[in-house]
């Protein structure tokens, strides 16, 4: 009886080991099954996870726009809040940013598509364990690498000295130089070089899509000429007080705020003096009706590589010399680095357009509707003027007042223009002025 249950005891663990070896074979199976099934499907797995961002609200009046360049690929990890893509609007560009930390697992749109407010156009699997932990695992297996490394020479130490290490230490070196070398900017040269040398006679063409900012401008302009009755006006200034002006207080300005005083300030004051005793070529044409503002919000005209935009300086009446060029300045350089918001822009009563510092002499600015007239600024040159009876030599700049005909007249845009010339010509005037 005894020996009955021993032996059955026995065929019991037998059993056991049989089904505990099978299912130890079976987990491996089944371990191993996961591991290439995570490896193989992890686009498809991290999809499922992923979070989708849509085209976010532009404003208003945008409700698509051109998916411009993608900084992140799939793949990539990436923080919150940072940017992914840039969309180009026929006002702005909108940056797209990362909702959370994670990884780019789906790009849903490619570069120069056009995309629409809402639309679905990355894939982001969120989780900041991921990006982190990924990078320890290299870092603890260099050490692992160097333990043995050293483990070796330690063992073979004992044999020969010193003599094996000082023989494994000139190959690391040379082993990483391969790498270093840089024949990358060579080709860019070769490349260069066949659009540098055209051949005589050469009658190739490029086409280059318009961008959206430069359809608007043209849209706009073609707008403007279509539904305002543009006249031009000119004058010349003499800007010999303005100049030494500026000569004499520059400096201590420039030292004292860190703003470069130019002549943006002092036209731009002059004129919001100006519109105080000419309202007319500060209002506007909405329907049948015309709207006077007791404000002046001076846009001033800023060349950027993708076109021509008129940020607005708030409250221009009650701003300084220093403030205004302050206020410019700031919107100058947030216009070269295409960072103007729809806000910077919107609205505006008057514009002045400073074509003078690309050279022109002369020129006739088109209105920025629906404003009722711009004024343009010129180069300035030295001519010869009779003051008090003689003939001398004085620096002369050209002016000239594109004004909406519909809402001022001859009288009243000549006006504004001289008065906008007392000013200059004699800057003191504008301290006196109330």
């Amino acid at each position: 009886m005894f020996s009955k249950q021993i032996i059955g005891a026995a065929r019991g663990r037998v059993l056991l080991n049989a089904h505990g070896a099978t299912s130890l074979a079976m987990l491996r199976g089944w371990a191993t099954a996961s591991v290439h099934a995570k490896r193989a499907g992890f686009h498809s797995t991290s999809l499922l996870q992923a979070d989708t961002v849509k085209v976010p609200q532009m404003a208003e009046s945008i409700t698509e726009g051109t998916l411009k360049s993608w900084l992140k690929q799939v793949g990539d990890s990436v923080a919150a809040d940072e940017e992914i893509a840039t969309i180009e609007t026929d006002k702005i560009d909108v940056s797209v940013n990362a909702p959370t930390s994670g990884k780019i697992v789906e790009l849903l749109a490619q570069e120069e598509d056009t995309v629409t407010v809402g639309q679905d156009l990355f894939r982001i699997e969120p989780g900041e364990a991921e990006a982190s932990e990924s990078a320890p695992p290299a870092e603890e297996s260099a050490p692992k690498e160097t333990e043995k490394s050293e483990e070796k020479p330690a063992e073979k130490s004992a044999e020969k000295p010193a003599e094996k290490p000082t023989e494994k230490a000139p190959p690391k070196p040379t082993e990483k130089a391969p790498p270093k070398p840089s024949p990358k900017p060579e080709p860019k040269k070769e490349s260069s070089k066949p659009a540098a040398t055209a051949a005589p006679g050469s009658r190739n063409e490029t086409r280059v899509k318009m961008n959206r900012m430069r359809l608007r401008i043209a849209e706009r302009l073609k707008e403007s000429q279509n539904a305002a009755a543009s006249l031009t006006t000119f004058n010349e200034v003499d800007m010999s007080s303005l100049m030494d002006m500026r000569k004499r207080y520059k400096d201590a300005i420039l030292k004292e705020h860190d703003v470069k005083l130019g002549f943006m300030s002092a036209f731009a004051k002059a004129c919001t003096l100006a519109l105080k005793e000419v309202p007319a070529a500060n209002a506007a044409i909405e329907g049948e009706e015309i709207v006077y503002h007791d404000y002046v919000d001076l846009s001033v005209a800023v060349a950027t590589p993708k076109g021509l935009v008129t940020p607005v300086v708030r409250n221009a009446e009650s701003l300084n010399f220093v403030g205004i060029e302050k206020e410019i300045a700031a919107l100058g350089k947030k216009a070269r680095d295409g960072k103007l918001t729809l806000e910077d822009m919107a609205g505006g009563t008057f514009t002045i357009s400073n074509g003078g510092v690309f050279g022109s002499l002369y020129g006739t600015p088109i209105i920025n509707l629906p404003q009722s007239a711009v004024l343009g600024m010129h180069s300035i040159k030295d001519k010869p003027v009779v003051v008090d009876g003689q003939i001398v030599i004085r620096p002369i700049m050209v002016v000239a007042l594109t004004y909406d005909h519909r809402l001022l007249d001859g009288r009243e845009a000549v006006t504004f223009l001289v008065k906008v010339k007392e000013y200059l010509e004699d800057p003191r005037k504008m301290l006196l002025a109330y």
